[in-house]
């Protein structure tokens, strides 16, 4: 998994083949502007799935990861906090969704990072998440996630 701004995202572009494109799409793109929805910007080797949502509390919420993308989860507007844990055998609350490409884990989160407007997170199929979770209480965010097929 990687954490940063990104101002700071040609240091990762070696990191996969799309993801130079995928990152001149978050930095060239007025995010701002886009309507919730999905947007093509390579086929479905890469698209963007703009969002907007209510935070939530983490009590009832569970750690995903996915087999098919890496996520880069770019925050537009608004803060979140993401449970992370690396994967190592935890329980499997529901099994492989293949058509939606997610797997949901029973198991709490090892630590929690804060997502604030400008900063992205890339989750590789081993990096299990926990995202759209409140900070100090409640708030509408906006966010953009960009998945790149493995």
């Amino acid at each position: 998994m990687i954490i940063d701004f990104l101002e700071n995202a040609s240091i990762y572009y070696p990191v996969h083949s799309l993801a130079a494109k995928a990152f001149e799409y978050l930095k060239n793109t007025d995010l701002s502007s886009l309507a919730p929805g999905n947007y093509a910007i390579d086929g479905d080797q890469l698209f963007a799935m703009v969002q907007i949502y209510e935070t939530l509390d983490a009590e009832n919420e569970l750690m995903e990861s996915h087999r098919k993308y890496i996520d880069i989860q770019y925050m537009v507007k608004g803060e979140e906090l993401v449970g992370h844990s690396f994967l190592k055998g935890q329980e499997i609350s529901k099994e492989y969704n293949e058509e939606k490409d997610f797997v949901l884990y029973s198991d709490r989160p090892s630590f929690y990072s804060k997502l604030e407007a400008g900063m992205f997170m890339v989750f590789f199929p081993g990096d299990l998440h926990m995202p759209c979770i409140e900070v100090e209480g409640r708030e509408f965010i906006k966010k953009v996630v960009v998945k790149m097929k493995v």
